[in-house]
């Protein structure tokens, strides 16, 4: 079975977006809603070209867990149709060098497709880094225009019916209609990919789980009882909440992105350069 599935060799090009590298949209079908603890059971990429070429690509991925029955009904893949799929790290190094050197794109996709995908690239033992690319959420454009639904979004900006809610490759292509909508209909928003991530991102986030965010241009807590204080100042009174942390259930990408946070102090009480 061949990796990449090149399902439009045309160039389609969308008319309103203005791109210096590819964007890759995406969407993920799982097997529940937590990224630390769940798996990817179906993905969908749809990459666009800045010349309007796109590739397509979907695969039904062995998550390696059941799936709950009440996820089942929801996205309607059952463990039968996953059993002879291969897992995630079986594919990890094939996606993560075709996803390189483009930005993202996705709907609701910042706060659980792009999470959760991170996750089960660092269970692989793939160190990704999504930071460093743009992400455009179309939901979030949504949201801070019209405040709708994926499915109330795709009939309100391209006048259809969404056939297959849950489908990943159906959602995806939805997602790409949706955003040419927008496009089309708030010409303020800007047309580039850089202008659209700062629109569609509101608050800066360290970790993709959100437990760390970015104020005043230091990293502080967003949760429990130390919420809105520095990290750094709380690991230099309390350095046992590091251990614990790294210890709780929290995300991998949160327990590297403190990591690098405590290695930064280090170095920096060290008098090294970083």
């Amino acid at each position: 079975m061949e990796w990449r599935k090149f399902a439009q060799e045309l160039k389609i090009p969308m008319s309103k977006l203005t791109l210096k590298r590819p964007l890759l949209f995406f969407d993920l079908e799982t097997t529940g809603t937590d990224p630390a603890k769940d798996h990817i059971v179906e993905l969908a990429f749809i990459k666009i070209s800045p010349d309007g070429s796109r590739e397509t690509l979907t695969k039904r991925i062995n998550p390696g867990v059941p799936i709950p029955a009440e996820t089942t009904v929801i996205h309607g893949i059952t463990n039968e149709d996953v059993k002879d799929c291969p897992t995630f790290k079986q594919v990890a190094h094939n996606l993560y060098e075709w996803m390189r050197g483009c930005d993202l794109a996705g709907y609701n996709s910042g706060r659980f497709d792009l999470p959760l995908l991170a996750e089960e690239f660092l269970r692989a033992g793939i160190n990704v880094d999504f930071t460093e690319r743009h992400m455009i959420d179309v939901q979030q454009i949504f949201f801070k225009m019209e405040s709708r639904t994926l499915s109330a979004a795709y009939t309100f900006y391209c006048n259809k019916q969404l056939e297959k809610a849950h489908n990943a490759e159906s959602d995806t292509q939805a997602t790409i209609e949706i955003l040419e909508g927008q496009l089309e209909k708030y010409t303020d928003i800007g047309s580039d990919v850089v202008a659209l991530h700062n629109f569609s991102n509101g608050e800066q986030y360290v970790d993709f789980a959100r437990r760390i965010m970015v104020k005043d241009g230091q990293p502080v807590f967003n949760f429990g009882k130390y919420k809105g204080r520095k990290v750094e100042d709380v690991f230099n009174t309390e350095p046992q909440y590091y251990d614990w942390m790294m210890q709780a259930d929290f995300s991998l990408h949160t327990k590297q992105k403190i990591s690098e946070i405590l290695n930064r102090m280090k170095l920096k009480k060290a008098g090294m350069k970083i």
